[in-house]
């Protein structure tokens, strides 16, 4: 089973995806039990909810689905906590050493895109970096976890996620910040669906990605160096996790910032896919500066949110 969001921003409509005996998928709408796929929804067992409501064939098939779009799996979350360096292959094309304890950073939830939206590279950007990633939904409030098995516990799910990172904002200068280069408008496609974490092993995925048809990533979770348990417990003893945050649990190796490869450009075409989790694309469009919205504090003395 596939949970997914359907429509125009801000009208999604909750759905699932069913494979049949025979190998074809079918769209159901399921807004007589879920009002939308959000923290309250798992929270209060939506997704058991949702499998007894199935198999009572409560659901009608959504009409149209085809031709919708596709938004984030979870409504828009309230934290998006992320590990980063999480691989040691990534940390070493980073040019620092591998850690021994989680590097953890937040991204704003408000960062949250639909997995096909077109995606803004940002006017004064000029190393906007992609990183296929991991997520991991959480389904009920965690805080100080006893072990990892409770840390299993409260998992609802699994999703592809992709955690685009401005690396001049992020590490360059005396005012270089993870903050300022992980919270740019649109800047962490969700999705296309989430999958419940019982139909999912997170320790073996493969994720791979593309830009413009050409291979960048290619690795497997097994190679995480914190694996989704670690993560999750560790987090639970520096945060509350709530229902609906999803953690982003590191890339692997194949990144912009290695200098094998180009920074995202206007045009480009990017693609991330993870084993039995699906496969997300955006293209990627340059910003206009607003002529009255001058950083002094930028380089390039430009901001804003005009599409060109």
């Amino acid at each position: 089973m596939k949970l997914v969001r359907l429509g125009e921003p801000g009208r999604e409509i909750p759905a699932i995806i069913v494979e049949t005996d025979g190998g074809v998928e079918q769209v159901f709408d399921v807004r007589s039990l879920a009002t939308d796929f959000d923290g309250d929804f798992l929270a209060s067992d939506g997704i058991d909810r949702i499998r007894r409501g199935l198999a009572q064939d409560r659901f009608p098939l959504l009409e149209g689905a085809d031709r919708m779009r596709l938004g984030t799996p979870i409504a828009r979350p309230r934290n998006l906590p992320c590990v980063g360096l999480n691989y040691a292959a990534h940390a070493a094309e980073s040019g620092v050493p591998a850690p021994t304890v989680p590097v953890v950073f937040l991204k704003p939830g408000n960062t949250a895109a639909g997995p096909f939206d077109p995606a803004p590279i940002p006017p004064a950007s000029q190393k906007y970096d992609w990183e296929v990633e991991l997520g991991v939904v959480i389904g009920r409030p965690a805080s100080y976890l006893a072990s990892r098995a409770e840390a299993t516990d409260v998992i609802a799910g699994y999703l592809v996620a992709n955690d685009l990172s401005e690396r001049d904002y992020q590490m360059n200068g005396p005012a270089g910040q993870w903050t300022k280069g992980k919270s740019l408008p649109q800047s962490t496609p969700l999705g296309p669906w989430l999958v419940p974490a019982d139909e999912v092993d997170p320790g073996g995925l493969r994720l791979r990605s593309w830009v413009n048809g050409e291979a960048r990533q290619d690795s497997s979770t097994a190679d995480l160096i914190f694996d989704v348990a670690t993560i999750v417990h560790h987090l639970s003893q520096y945060m509350l996790l709530e229902p609906g945050d999803v953690i982003l649990t590191g890339t692997p190796e194949g990144v912009a910032l290695s200098g094998r490869f180009p920074y995202l450009q206007d045009g480009d075409v990017f693609e991330a896919e993870i084993e039995g989790l699906g496969r997300q694309r955006q293209e990627y469009f340059r910003v206009t500066p607003r002529s009255d919205s001058a950083d002094p504090f930028s380089v390039a003395g430009a901001a804003g949110v005009a599409r060109s």
